[in-house]
């Protein structure tokens, strides 16, 4: 399978190869405000500003094969290729691809065999809302909604440090998919649920998204520092819910697209004021009262000794303090120490982001008292500790955001201070909603408020169109967009621009419901063509990389559905669920596992998964002599199969090693062996003495196989 090369290099080609073919006199002047290019009518008549239409399906000539109203407009475009569809796949297919497809995980035995009894006209809708209706359901598709944030769990860059309190932001978006969360909701609590619903601890949760950025924890240029938090938030803001790549205009002009310097950092401008918390508990109204009712029982009973140890500590934070302050440059220095109620809204954000390098409220470092009070203090810790049992469990404190209060920051295109801008929308898209309406609070600005509503309009034409074909992509393996996040002239235009208007607009009929959505398109016939169709001459002709979808595409499964298979198959999976990340070696599903930027699970890694520094929209799909050889020499995999073989010999409950061969076929491919393939696991079996290892291995060889790999 060839090497796909990344969404973000294709840009930096395209761009430097725009450089070069344009020139920069064409562009001369364009950084300034007040010199942009022009918007015009051409600009707003792209196909993605366009308002989404009220399309209606088409009729397609021979309309017996379509199950929905997707299928009219998949008919149709084959139609007008002189194509045909594939057949339908064979029940054992459909719920091997469908379970994978909703849970990431392979159906069991059992699940196979009750699809196979039911006979029933809509056992395979039945089979989809069941598939839906399953916890795993959310663990599965907020994997693909973190590739897109560029959720972690580590810092990046150097040092890479854990971030202990970065999971509950993981189990929010788990919980609101398997909630079915209106997708406007969704949205509007990961950029202002602060703003919106401050009251409520998941909308507090979801501001978690303002914080995956990278960071580095000894950046004494803080400034810079800060900049780098608002281009990256503003990036990832474009790609996620406008599918636009908005960086490109973050140093001049877009050069293809109609995105004006100037749209860049309005748009930025709306997440100027934001503050980074790390000060918030993770915990409910009633939660943080039963803690501060607990606390001052137990700071009555230990004033005496606290008092004797405070002027110590007091003295060591202190000292500590001076010094870690004294790294950063004289201006930072002068913010730290200016009053808070002295400090610009600037100033104060600057000041709290050089203060976590100096005490961090996350990290219990050990305080480092003076020589001459060690002794006593020890004494007294030691005395302290008498009275722990009547000392509540800390809370844990959150990933969360606020605003800085209720003005913002400026914000200007750099080189111009003097003119700054208010936020806005592109200038492309004003008519989508001609204005942005702003309240501030008294502890906050209501921009992101602001922003929030508007991507989440109705007459907003991108998000919808954006989030749709997100869901059309992963049931595929392509989008009717394959560009998922860039809907721009750098981008493919629509296979299907009429489906795509259908499917958002009835998305945003139906509530924003993404089950409804994942329920419409699996529920088609074009879902359930056969991918095992060879290619007609025609379709070579016209339509040789099947995006008219003349049959299923063949996917590999990505990274985390192989381990989750795996550990499925071997019997080994937890069922355990939500809660803080544990390493890779304990057998639960990856997305519980711990994601490090800098120190990925091997497992995962080799077989693509997102490296989580910047927002990826279609993973690369690689074949290397890498994933080969860990498969067959890895210990983890080895271990698989080690346990599967277990499995095979208990479930089968028989000596007969035909018996052995059809278990390990119906969990591993759900289905039994064909009768050569019988022959030869008994063959294989038998020669080698029906013992353990050959058992092992025979395992071993399933979890290798190509069809235990892809999904079709």
């Amino acid at each position: 399978m060839p090497l796909r090369i990344g969404h973000s290099v294709r840009r930096l080609v395209a761009g430097i190869f725009a450089g070069a073919v344009i020139g920069a006199a064409a562009w001369a002047g364009s950084a300034a405000p007040g010199h942009h290019r022009t918007i015009t009518d051409a600009d707003r008549s792209f196909w993605s500003f366009q308002p989404i239409r009220a399309v209606a399906p088409p009729a397609p000539k021979d309309s017996a094969w379509c199950r929905n109203d997707v299928d009219r407009f998949i008919l149709a475009k084959l139609e007008s290729e002189h194509l045909d569809p594939a057949p339908e796949a064979d029940r054992v297919t459909l719920i091997r691809r469908a379970t994978l497809d909703l849970t990431g995980l392979p159906p069991t035995p059992a699940e196979v065999d009750a699809f196979a009894r039911d006979v029933s006209p809509d056992a395979y809708e039945k089979l989809i809302d069941r598939l839906l209706a399953s916890p795993r359901y959310g663990e599965h598709w907020a994997r693909h909604w973190l590739d897109l944030v560029r959720y972690a769990e580590s810092d990046g860059f150097k040092q890479d440090a854990y971030r202990p309190n970065a999971w509950p932001y993981r189990d929010y978006v788990i919980r609101s998919l398997n909630a079915d969360k209106p997708y406007d909701r969704f949205v509007q609590e990961q950029i202002a649920g602060d703003e919106l619903w401050p009251a409520d601890a998941d909308a507090m949760i979801a501001t978690g998204y303002l914080r995956h950025g990278c960071y580095e924890y000894n950046n004494r240029d803080v400034p810079r520092s800060w900049t780098q938090t608002l281009t990256d938030l503003t990036d990832v803001t474009g790609d996620v819910f406008l599918g636009l790549s908005m960086g490109c205009a973050r140093c001049h002009d877009h050069k293809f697209d109609p995105i004006l310097q100037t749209d860049y950092f309005r748009l930025q401008a709306f997440f100027a004021p934001m503050l980074p918390r790390n000060d918030l508990p993770l915990a409910t109204a009633e939660e943080k009262s039963h803690y501060e009712h607990a606390m001052e029982g137990w700071r009555e009973k230990t004033a005496d000794i606290r008092a004797k140890m405070e002027p110590m500590e007091k003295a060591a934070l202190a000292s500590a303090a001076k010094g870690a302050i004294k790294k950063f440059p004289e201006d930072v220095q002068a913010i730290i120490h200016k009053p808070a109620s002295e400090r610009t809204p600037l100033e104060e954000q600057l000041a709290q982001l050089a203060m976590r390098q100096v005490h961090d409220p996350n990290e219990n470092a050990p305080i480092k008292i003076a020589a001459k009070d060690k002794s006593r203090y020890a004494e007294l810790q030691k005395e302290l500790s008498q009275y722990d049992a009547f000392k509540p469990k800390p809370l844990i404190n959150g990933l969360f955001a606020t605003d800085v209060g209720p003005v913002a920051p400026p914000t200007f295109v750099p080189g111009h201070p003097d003119q700054p801008l208010e936020p806005g929308v592109p200038v492309v898209l004003e008519n989508s909603k001609s204005e942005i309406e702003i309240v501030p609070t008294k502890t906050s600005t209501g921009r992101r408020t602001a922003l929030a509503h508007w991507i989440t309009d109705p007459s907003n034409p991108l998000p919808a169109r954006v989030m749709v074909n997100r869901v059309w992509q992963y049931h595929f393996g392509r989008g009717l967009v394959t560009t998922a996040s860039d809907f721009g002239h750098l981008g493919t235009p629509p296979s299907h621009p009429e489906l795509l208007d259908y499917l958002a607009s009835d998305f945003v009929k139906q509530g924003w419901s993404l089950k409804k959505l994942h329920r419409l398109i699996m529920t088609s016939a074009a879902y359930r063509q056969s991918a095992l169709r060879p290619a007609p001459e025609i379709a070579r002709m016209n339509d040789p990389e099947d995006r008219l979808l003349w049959r299923m595409n063949t996917r590999r499964l990505d990274a985390e559905q192989i381990r989750d298979s795996m550990l499925q198959v071997s019997g080994e999976l937890s069922p355990d669920a939500g809660g803080p990340s544990v390493e890779s070696s304990v057998p639960r599903r990856s997305i519980y596992t711990k994601l490090l930027r800098n120190h990925p699970d091997v497992v995962l890694a080799a077989f693509d998964t997102a490296d989580s520094f910047a927002s990826v929209c279609t993973r690369n799909v690689t074949t290397t002599s890498t994933q080969a050889l860990l498969m067959i020499n890895g210990d983890w995999p080895l271990k698989r199969a080690e346990a599967f073989a277990k499995r095979v010999r208990s479930e089968s409950n028989s000596s007969d090693t035909a018996a052995w061969v059809d278990t390990a076929y119906r969990i591993a491919y759900s289905r039994f062996p064909k009768p050569d393939e019988r022959t030869l696991g008994i063959q294989f079996l038998g020669s080698e003495g029906a013992d353990d290892k050959a058992l092992t291995d025979f395992c071993h060889v399933l979890l290798n196989s190509n069809e235990f790999l892809y999904a079709d």
